[in-house]
């Protein structure tokens, strides 16, 4: 069987991260697996990058800057929101590539900023072979938006979007919802959601109304995300021994929709008073050091890091993950911190509670409560059977996302799909 998975790029992001690993680890298993991408950062083998040199070069470039125009045109030539969208409106020529012809089944992940277009994937669809998407938010349910938060207009019919800064009943989102059932109704297509979440809220979409969806959570690499020393780990990054560390990662710290403010005001309740002078945040990510000064204790800033084991090690330096998430599918840094035995705290909002279980390996606090954040971070770190929360994430990892439960998961989804098993 040969597989040919899509994203938009190779590492950057947490799609890409999900869609590197799969295809890695199908290749493990005995599939033949490759990855097609429009941004390539390594040198793997299994990934190929769209050709673009050129007028295709150009062609890429003019697609993603002509669909940022028009969302630029709808909102009256103001900035907020510009990435909040994408229409799918231009893009590369996927199906007359070698990697797609020769596949047997085509896997979407995120296809987003101009990287693929609702005509290319109405092509692909019409090509006949079985295609499965990943969905790792919920643009492919929705009209234009990645997270649809209070709307349920997709339920329906999408108009009147939210976030465009001056939304109508035949706005970008009401085109578009048509564009795309129109794609949607050229082949087969199965979805797959990340989380148990997103297929739920999948199956109230109009646009997926009658089309196969299933659950099947993303993947981690166990040889190198699993428990180990802590004093090792912090002699690695020269972190302190003596206080309780607190870690929130997130490529863009800035990023409104991660919730560091939320954290922020979490650090200032009265109920972490206690831990004045024995508590430290550890940030990583772009723009880490710009929030230093805003911080009521000490703290660590960090580039965001690229290299898996060195993340690992930061996973074992610290006491708890902090991840005060607003909106979030089923997140990798989640994933990973449990798997290195790290007590997790995050909002009860999308795919997060499915990942930590309130008082056996964390603490899942109220949506936007900052104050119940507080508690539960006070919680964890004082928990007097703290090391039975560690080893408790670390099996939650093992049992629900090892490498082999997953893809025999998605092995067992292309074999229906197939072909042959039809016959």
């Amino acid at each position: 069987m040969k597989v040919l998975l899509i994203n938009t790029s190779e590492t950057a992001g947490g799609a890409a991260i999900a869609a590197s690993r799969l295809c890695d680890s199908l290749n493990r298993h005995g599939v033949q697996a490759k990855l097609l991408v429009r941004d390539k950062q390594t040198q793997r083998v299994t990934t190929i990058r769209v050709p673009s040199r050129g007028l295709r070069g150009l062609w890429l470039r003019g697609a993603f800057l002509w669909e940022r125009f028009r969302v630029w045109w709808a909102n009256r030539f103001h900035r907020e929101g510009l990435f909040a969208v994408d229409l799918g409106v231009g893009g590369a020529c996927v199906v007359n590539t070698p990697e797609f012809r020769e596949a047997d089944i085509i896997h979407l992940h995120w296809v987003n900023q101009g990287f693929l277009s609702l005509g290319e994937l109405r092509r692909i669809l019409a090509s006949g072979k079985p295609v499965v998407w990943t969905m790792h938010d919920m643009w492919p349910a929705t009209s234009i938006c990645h997270h649809a938060r209070e709307c349920t207009h997709f339920h329906t019919h999408c108009h009147d979007c939210p976030q465009l800064r001056y939304p109508s009943s035949h706005d970008l989102s009401w085109k578009v919802f048509d564009q795309k059932a129109t794609a949607y109704s050229e082949g087969r297509i199965a979805f797959v959601g990340c989380s148990q979440w997103i297929a739920d809220q999948a199956r109230q979409s109009r646009l997926l109304g009658g089309l196969d969806i299933t659950s099947i959570p993303n993947t981690y690499d166990h040889h190198i995300f699993c428990p180990g020393s802590k004093d090792e780990a912090r002699r690695r990054f020269t972190l302190p021994k003596r206080l309780s560390l607190l870690l929130f990662v997130c490529q863009k710290v800035t990023n409104p929709r991660k919730g560091l403010d939320y954290l922020f005001t979490a650090l200032r309740n009265p109920c972490l008073q206690a831990w004045q002078g024995r508590m430290a945040l550890v940030v990583v990510g772009q723009m880490a050091e710009d929030i230093a000064e805003r911080m009521p204790m000490p703290i660590y800033t960090m580039d965001y890091i690229s290299d898996p084991a060195d993340m690992a090690e930061l996973y074992r330096a610290v006491d708890l993950f902090v991840t005060p998430s607003l909106e979030d599918n089923l997140p990798n840094t989640l994933m990973e911190a449990m798997a290195c035995g790290t007590p997790c705290v995050g909002f009860n909002v999308g795919g997060i509670p499915e990942m930590i279980e309130h008082g056996v390996n964390g603490y899942v606090a109220r949506y936007r409560d900052a104050d119940d954040l507080a508690h539960g971070i006070d919680q964890v770190l004082s928990a007097p059977n703290y090391p039975e929360l560690s080893a408790a994430a670390a099996r939650k990892a093992v049992a629900n996302w090892n490498e082999e439960r997953v893809t025999a998961r998605y092995v067992q989804l292309y074999e229906q799909l197939s072909p042959s098993h039809e016959d």
